[in-house]
């Protein structure tokens, strides 16, 4: 398996990328310390519209103080039960001010609609039942197939908390939407993920497409879910959804992103969509990155699986 970066582009004016996700023409992007979803063009990565998920005082200087932010780190597409078409927007339970979602439908045209705000602290304290000793909810990325949500936890400075939540589509839908007071079933998976320089990855993006589910995952040196760390790698690859087994550590193989001339690519990836199919094992992939200092880029990557 190789990922090899064919190019990187600045996205101005668009802190902390955290997440996106392409639909049609759009690419959609949120951050985790901004409190709008962004629209670029997806072949030519142009500023378009901007939509307001929650109104703040706290973005005066551009990004919202850490204490406060809502941290809005998990994008996917999805179809719900009802055949309605949007985005779901979910923070990453890691602090109070981090259990609120969004659900924005999208309208024909591929433009955001009307912005329905979502309490997740129902969800995320049944999550939080199914961590290991001492970890603590931090979700990172998720992901929609036809008939499952799944939610990734980053955990960071250990290899023992890299989870995937699988829960229902259809069950978890009504109890976000207050049509049941019933938490959804819960299953879970543990991976073990690469490591570099003694640290081990964690995940960061997530992408459900034609059948096949995309990660990726980055190495930081740190053991806080809150503070940040150098970053030392990011990684890309393909997850194989088998049977949940909550005996077993899975192992997960991913390609480390590099440059053309094998350098080891240093900047902390958020979250991967799908450009195009090139080949039955080959795919060009539009990646997000976040510097920690408000600074985000764009990488398209060629992935050879």
């Amino acid at each position: 398996m190789q990922a090899l970066i064919r190019r990187e582009m600045v996205l101005p004016n668009l802190p902390s990328a955290s997440g996106v996700e392409i639909v049609g023409e759009v690419a959609y992007v949120i951050g985790d310390d901004a409190p709008f979803l962004y629209q670029l063009n997806a072949a030519t990565l142009a500023a378009g519209a901007r939509t307001t998920l929650f109104e703040t005082a706290h973005f005066s200087t551009g990004r919202i103080p850490k204490d406060v932010k809502q941290d809005l780190e998990c994008l996917t597409a999805l179809t719900v039960p009802s055949g309605e078409t949007g985005l779901l927007v979910l923070g990453s339970g890691a602090t109070p001010a981090r259990e609120q979602g969004f659900w924005v439908p999208l309208q024909p045209e591929g433009m955001a609609g009307t912005v329905y705000p979502l309490s997740l602290s129902g969800l995320y304290a049944a999550l939080r039942q199914q961590l290991p000793s001492g970890i603590i909810l931090n979700l990172e990325a998720a992901a929609a197939t036809p008939t499952e949500l799944l939610l990734f936890q980053r955990t960071v400075g250990v290899g023992t908390g890299n989870l995937l939540f699988r829960l229902p589509l259809g069950a978890t839908w009504a109890y976000l939407q207050h049509q049941t007071t019933q938490l959804p079933a819960v299953t879970r998976q543990l991976f073990e993920l690469p490591v570099v320089e003694g640290k081990p990855a964690g995940f960061s993006g997530a992408v459900w497409q034609n059948g096949r589910l995309l990660v990726t995952a980055s190495v930081e040196d740190t053991v806080d879910a809150v503070q940040d760390g150098v970053v030392l790698g990011s990684f890309v690859g393909e997850l194989a959804l088998l049977p949940p087994d909550k005996r077993r550590v899975l192992p997960l193989e991913l390609a480390p992103l590099r440059w053309p001339d094998g350098r080891a690519f240093r900047s902390k990836v958020e979250g991967v969509a799908v450009y195009r199919e090139m080949g039955p094992k080959q795919l060009e992939l539009l990646l997000v990155t976040d510097d920690d200092a408000g600074g985000s880029t764009a990488v398209v990557v060629e992935l050879s699986l």
